[in-house]
């Protein structure tokens, strides 16, 4: 639409402003119905000094050419205004002859204007594809004085969008103009009666265009919770939720860490796009390019070591399987290990280009020291904090090999590691989350005002503080080891600086974990930007409650690796005293956890599983210790109780507690001479071991196949250890899925662990891999189902004919179990019991063992008549 000049002219002392029309006679005005008799209007018309008539349709006024005549009405919807708007006379409407005698000055155009709500508007359309629609919309925007324009230009002031899409909405977005939803020009066309209204005020803000206005948006591959969290966000911003058949979907958003490839049946026209697409556009309030967020599929050589185990070659021979099995358990344990997973077994030949790639400088497979940037150390005698900035420090550990270590040097390679982690976590909270939030000039105003950032951030700097002191004083340890370096000096050194840093931090964790929940579920935009920061490799998608955990979890985990520390120290070592100290001193601070509710509710379920253990260790129960997870599993290997055994693994956040499940018939007495305060007392549960977090160096999830389900192995390795075990199970209870509580171990071994990586710790495999045996699996779950059949009666009769006890034991154990009365005459030795070969396939047959044994309940007669003269 071009643009229309400007004339102005003067007509008996009143000033008109003309656009694109010819002079014409003296000025006059036309009072149109009932504006005759009202005196506002009445009023205001004589302020410019030109003749008022009155008309009740002004029809007689059209011809006269004598005059410039202004018709001015009380609306522009009736059957009045359609004829003089045909006839293209210039009308106005009654706000707007108010507003213009304020000056004095009449401005008229070839377009009608009823007020001036729109003034000075420049707008643009886009994507409105009905003309009625768009017609209608156009007529408002004029009668309110505002103008259309084409093309966005320097001038424009507004876009008036029907979707949040487009070329168009993309400029205005970038260059901050105004994107208005056709509900504006509605709500401002209700105004047009009030003089001075405008439609630019903040009161009509809210009628900006929603972020996901009339966009059609389908979510898949997120889990249940975020999806459902997802789609309500989506309708509370204009949005619909559709699903792939939706052939008018605008928008495929696909969770791309679970999801490798584009589902194949995508509308056409849809954009396939990451879910950082759809965080960004709450954050910002506007959906950002689709082209800086679209969806690539991976390719064979963008997949994660946990997706790069290919189909199985042919077997080799059971030594070489061994040989390979060995290898993958081995590589598996190095927890720092970035590079690509076996896709293949081994090849005959000695040494292949796959074996050369786990193998370090001198040939081991023990290397700690993947990923290790090479990196100079610091001069040697020099505190880091003595270093200037033209001298390089290291951030890692040196290159080791574990083998030649000793054992107190192995793990305060571990303590040097977890630090150095726990301190790219503190850097990572600082960096990708607080300091932007910190930032005035973000996008739709701060998110947190700075009361809510000193509330969650304000205790966080000491600790960042103090701790990337102690690791680069650790590193420069670490890079200059000698046998009489004392360790527990470094920790003295700051110990006084943690018992100041970690109790106001934790003292309000609780508090500052509801606040941060609250906000979160409040602010859309807040919660945006959590997830957005979430899906950054810093962060390693942990959300920023599970990363401000980490300072209430690094005092345990650090307290543990220095009592191992001290337990390989010589006690005549100058180092053995300091140790003591710096280990009483953590210690001291970790007295402040146990401070709230929560956690004395924690410690009461610590008793309780420790009262159900049998044997299990007084040092379970600890203040810091925290029940996280139950399952039941069938254990698959040798490594716990042995193959088919029913076991119960608690998961904690710092231990793995293994426990075997035991009969519930704990004694063969009969119940007449049962002692029912022992029957109470009897444990549920019968402890195996206690597995440190910390030596669990993967967690494998086998895939399923035919005869293989829920089916998972834990690669472990102590610090002492040189040679890693492989515990294999099966999970067995349907109230927890194998990904959940996969999940859950995951995230709690990297927290003990202080990485941030936490899909590293977990593969996916083929039962091949590890040597499991698909026929073996179904064997256990066959005979798992076959001995809860058999339960009852099998185990009476195993432990009635255990060749543990003696002759006279067992006959009493026997009679006890056989007989009603608890009683049995003895009718024979125990000769014929001593020949039968497998007692619990016997018992499970019902057949009798050779020998004389008698048993009444084989004989119905028989023991009717016993009872008939017990009578």
């Amino acid at each position: 639409m071009a643009e229309q000049t400007q004339t102005c002219i003067v007509l008996n002392d009143v000033t008109v402003v003309s656009q694109d029309i010819e002079p014409c006679g003296d000025p006059r005005i036309c009072l149109v119905g009932s504006l005759a008799d009202d005196a506002e209007t009445v009023e205001a018309a004589k302020k410019f000094n030109v003749p008022v008539v009155t008309s009740e349709t002004g029809e007689e006024y059209v011809s006269d050419s004598a005059f410039c005549t202004y018709f001015v009405l009380s609306d522009f919807e009736s059957p009045v205004f359609e004829e003089l708007d045909k006839a293209g006379v210039r009308l106005l409407g009654k706000p707007a002859l108010i507003e213009l005698s304020g000056n004095g000055v009449l401005t008229y155009t070839r377009r009608p204007v009823f007020c001036h709500v729109m003034k000075d508007a420049i707008l643009v359309f886009t994507g409105f594809r009905k003309k009625n629609e768009v017609c209608r919309l156009l007529k408002l925007v004029h009668y309110m004085g505002g103008s259309v324009k084409n093309e966005i230009i320097d001038t424009v002031t507004h876009l008036l969008a029907y979707s949040s899409t487009g070329e168009k909405y993309q400029y205005a977005n970038t260059f901050n103009i105004p994107i208005m939803s056709e509900d504006w020009v509605h709500a401002a066309w209700a105004h047009r009666d009030e003089v001075g209204a405008r439609a630019t005020t903040d009161t009509m803000a809210k009628y900006k265009l929603k972020v996901f206005q009339n966009l059609r948006i389908v979510l898949v591959g997120f889990q249940e919770e975020d999806q459902s969290q997802m789609e309500d966000l989506v309708t509370q911003n204009g949005g619909f939720n559709t699903t792939l058949e939706d052939q008018q979907a605008t928008h495929v958003v696909l969770e791309d860490q679970t999801v490798t490839e584009k589902p194949p049946d995508c509308p056409p026209k849809a954009h396939v796009v990451k879910a950082e697409w759809f965080w960004t556009s709450i954050q910002m309030e506007a959906p950002p390019s689709e082209t800086l967020h679209l969806f690539e599929e991976l390719n064979a050589s963008m997949l994660s070591p946990r997706q790069m185990f290919s189909s199985p070659s042919t077997p080799g021979s059971r030594s070489r399987r061994r040989k390979r099995l060995r290898e993958t358990v081995q590589h598996l344990a190095q927890d720092d290990s970035s590079s690509a997973l076996p896709s293949a077994p081994a090849s005959k030949r000695r040494s292949s280009a796959g074996d050369l790639a786990f193998l370090s400088a001198d040939g081991s497979f023990l290397d700690d020291t993947a990923s290790t940037p090479n990196r100079l150390a610091p001069p040697s005698g020099r505190s880091f904090s003595e270093l200037d900035g033209s001298e390089q420090i290291p951030l890692s550990p040196p290159p080791v090999d574990l083998r030649q270590l000793s054992a107190r040097q192995r793990v305060f390679h571990e303590l040097v590691k977890t630090e150095c982690n726990y301190v790219s976590i503190l850097d990572a909270i600082e960096k990708v989350i607080k300091v932007p939030l910190e930032n005035n000039s973000q996008s739709g105003g701060p998110m947190l005002d700075s009361q809510e950032l000193r509330y969650i951030f304000g205790n966080l700097p000491p600790i960042h503080t103090v701790h990337t002191r102690m690791r680069d004083d650790l590193l420069h340890l670490a890079h200059n080891w000698t046998p009489d370096a004392s360790i527990g000096e470094i920790i003295l050194k700051y110990s006084t600086e943690l018992e100041k840093a970690y109790p106001p931090f934790i003292n309000f964790f609780e508090n500052m974990k509801e606040m941060l929940q609250k906000i979160s579920s409040e602010r859309p935009r807040f919660h945006a930007f959590l997830k957005i920061a979430q899906n950054k490799p810093e962060c390693g998608r942990q959300s920023l409650q599970e990363l401000l955990i980490r300072p209430v979890q690094r005092l345990p985990s650090m307290s543990l690796l220095i009592g191992d520390i001290l337990k390989h120290t010589e006690k005549t070592s100058p180092d053995h005293v300091a140790l003591e100290q710096a280990l009483d001193k953590i210690k001291s601070v970790m007295t402040f956890i146990n401070d709230d509710k929560r956690k004395t509710e924690a410690k009461l379920k610590l008793f309780e599983i420790h009262n159900d253990i049998e044997m299990c260790p007084p040092n379970l129960v600890a203040s810091h210790r925290m029940h996280m997870s139950k399952v039941d599993v069938t254990e698959l290997s040798d490594s716990c109780s042995g193959r088919g055994d029913t076991l119960t693994l608690f998961l904690f956040n710092d231990v793995l507690e293994i426990c075997k499940k035991k009969s519930k018939y704990n004694s063969i007495k009969s119940p007449s001479r049962a002692n029912l305060h022992a029957l109470k007392s009897i444990k549920t549960y019968k402890h195996l071991e206690m597995m440190n977090l910390a030596h669990i160096k993967r967690i494998v999830d086998i895939r399923e196949t035919e005869d293989c389900h829920n089916v998972f192995a834990l690669i472990i390795r102590s610090n002492q250890e040189l040679k890693e075990r492989l515990f294999t199970f099966t999970l067995i209870q349907d109230d927890i899925t194998k990904s959940t509580f996969l999940k859950t171990l995951c995230r709690t071994v990297a927290n003990i662990a202080c990485r941030n990586d936490v899909e590293n710790f977990l593969v996916s495999m083929d039962p091949h891999h590890l040597d499991i045996e698909t026929s073996d699996v179904s064997l256990t779950n066959a005979l798992s189902k076959a001995l809860k059949f058999a339960t009852r009666t099998g185990r009476k009769v195993s432990r009635a004919f255990s060749f543990n006890k003696s002759p006279s034991k067992l006959k009493r154990a026997v009679s006890t179990v056989m007989s009603p009365f608890g009683t049995l005459p003895q009718q024979s030795s125990m000769r014929g019991a001593t020949s039968v070969n497998n007692l619990a396939d016997l018992s499970l047959s019902g057949t009798p063992p050779t020998g004389g044994f008698a048993h009444p309940m084989a004989t119905p007669t028989s023991r009717r008549r016993t009872l008939k003269n017990a009578h």
